[in-house]
């Protein structure tokens, strides 16, 4: 490709939106141009925005350190500089879904990691190795918004990343029921432990409203588009409880799911291991090579061994095994912020652009 794309990220004085900005340094397709943030960001360099709040274990990237921080309000001002944008803003849901139709509606695709569009009936809320084809109601959001080019597509919750992908892995043996538990790392917060020191040797056994995103966005990743919208899969039932514990990153999930056709768990393994999509078909930059790896010691997987498999794109399970009340259970492991937030968000972005939604404004 001659020309990167130009990119803005909304929100990029926040923890996501500096994840957002790590990912991007050096991508082959995309280009960090513009950061926008709130109005009391706006008219710092980058590096003074942020101040002592860079939360990356990498150093922020010299190419944005000078970067001047515009007001993430001025819609058209922000989304004259850019091809698209990664939103990663931090507003009531309502002041959400507006902002990002309002850039939508400038022509400029809004990626986003937030919750508000994810039940936005004509949004495509994807997984890229699971329902790339959600990305076809696009067309039926621009009639609604009147526009040519712009739209807004969203990325599903951090939660689900460590079992949704393993369901549809074994689609085939038709999952009926499934219970999960979710150890759910302070990052997916927004948080370090310096900035949430009584998080240290603690658990908190509640994250608002995380166990019915959990529960739910499965099921529409699943559906199907009907009509210009997308309507969620009825099976299986999930039943979710979402813990908050003492890591940095990494959510680990235990799981114990019923089948409409027991396979084995040789068969288990094997669709694990061989299962890939669109990112891996179309060699898409951030995507992993093998998507889901299967861990055979009774230790694994770890956060601190495997929440960086496949530079935390892919998804680690282990601990496959029948049960006496369930056909299987098992433990599987995601990286958050990388997978479950911003890089899911950038693969999403690489998968639209390989679709031809997201091209150059010029």
């Amino acid at each position: 490709m001659s020309e990167k794309l130009k990119v803005g990220i909304l929100g990029g004085t926040g923890m996501v939106g500096q994840r957002f900005i790590s990912l991007l340094e050096n991508h082959p397709w995309f280009e960090v141009t513009t950061i926008a943030a709130s109005p009391r960001s706006a008219g710092k360099s980058y590096e003074e925005a942020v101040g002592d709040r860079w939360k990356m274990d990498t150093p922020m990237p010299e190419a944005v350190k000078k970067l001047v921080v515009m007001n993430v309000n001025e819609v058209e001002k922000v989304a004259s500089q850019v091809d698209f944008v990664f939103s990663a803003v931090d507003m009531s849901k309502e002041e959400i879904k507006k902002i990002e139709e309002d850039y939508a509606k400038t022509e400029t695709p809004v990626v986003s990691n937030n919750s508000a569009h994810r039940w936005t009936p004509d949004v495509p809320m994807v997984v890229p190795e699971i329902n790339p084809d959600h990305m076809k109601v696009i067309e039926f959001q621009k009639k609604r918004l009147g526009t040519q080019r712009g739209f807004v597509a969203v990325k599903p919750n951090c939660s689900i990343q460590s079992y949704a992908p393993v369901l549809t892995a074994w689609k085939e043996f038709e999952p009926t029921e499934v219970v999960a538990t979710t150890y759910q790392a302070i990052s997916g917060a927004g948080k370090t432990f310096k900035d949430w020191p009584e998080m240290v040797g603690n658990i908190i056994p509640f994250i608002g409203g995380e166990e019915e995103k959990s529960e739910k966005e499965p099921l529409r990743i699943w559906g199907t588009i009907e009509d210009g919208v997308i309507v969620p899969a009825a099976e299986p039932k999930i039943t979710c409880q979402c813990i908050r514990v003492p890591v940095l990153n990494g959510h680990t999930a235990a799981v114990f799911v019923n089948f409409a056709k027991k396979p084995t768990k040789e068969q288990l393994i094997e669709k694990l291991r061989g299962f890939s999509g669109e990112p891996q078909r179309l060699g898409l930059p951030s995507a992993p090579k093998q998507f889901i790896q299967y861990l055979e010691e009774d230790n694994r997987p770890q956060v601190a061994l495997d929440v960086d498999y496949e530079k935390g794109m892919g998804v680690s399970v282990g601990r496959l095994r029948e049960d006496t009340i369930y056909d299987y259970k098992f433990v599987g492991l995601s990286h958050n912020t990388v997978r479950g937030a911003a890089g899911g968000a950038v693969l999403c972005a690489e998968l639209l652009k390989a679709q031809g939604y997201i091209t150059s404004k010029n």
